[in-house]
């Protein structure tokens, strides 16, 4: 399938599950709210222009704030962890090693470790900064600490249970254009 294709597909799918079932559960706390959304900007390809990466981040959290109401919350979470996302994958995958030749980040192509730390940096970023927008209207900051952990524990438990049961076929990187 066509990358374009399938990633818009993606974005739909993180959308209309983020809106219509993750939106509507009864709130097991006031400190807890399950995002998975953002795992379409995580799951984006290594090779994608860094352009691409910050329109596809905005329209991510456009498309979110249109659904939820929220005058660009995840917008900025969202073009935030867009912007930072390649300085991460830098970090943690190393340009002379060769048998890192996967088209997109994921635990079978960067292994357990590295995935995880990639995705809990970048959760953790998105969910300090939507949290942070939302404190600076009401709470303390013993609130923002504890919805922020909270938040960032159930996205994490969300992750890794999507890519447990949905695990994505290998695709390689090859060096033709």
């Amino acid at each position: 399938m066509n990358d374009l294709i399938k990633n818009i597909f993606r974005l739909s799918l993180f959308i209309l599950i983020q809106v219509f079932v993750l939106n509507k559960i009864p709130h097991l706390h006031r400190y807890i709210v399950p995002y998975l959304y953002f795992l379409f900007i995580l799951w984006l390809p290594f090779t994608a222009h860094r352009m691409v990466i910050l329109l596809a981040g905005f329209i991510t959290g456009l498309s979110l704030d249109y659904f939820t109401m929220t005058p660009g919350l995840h917008t900025a979470a969202c073009v935030l962890i867009a912007y930072v996302r390649p300085f991460i994958i830098n970090l943690l995958i190393p340009k002379e090693t060769t048998e890192i030749n996967f088209h997109e980040p994921s635990p079978r192509g960067m292994g357990w470790g590295p995935y995880f730390v990639y995705a809990f940096v970048l959760t953790f970023l998105h969910h300090t900064y939507l949290v942070m927008l939302e404190w600076l209207q009401f709470g303390t900051f013993l609130d923002f600490i504890i919805k922020t952990l909270s938040t960032v524990g159930i996205s994490m438990l969300l992750i890794l249970i999507v890519e447990l049961l949905f695990p994505r076929r290998m695709k390689y990187r090859t060096n033709t254009a």
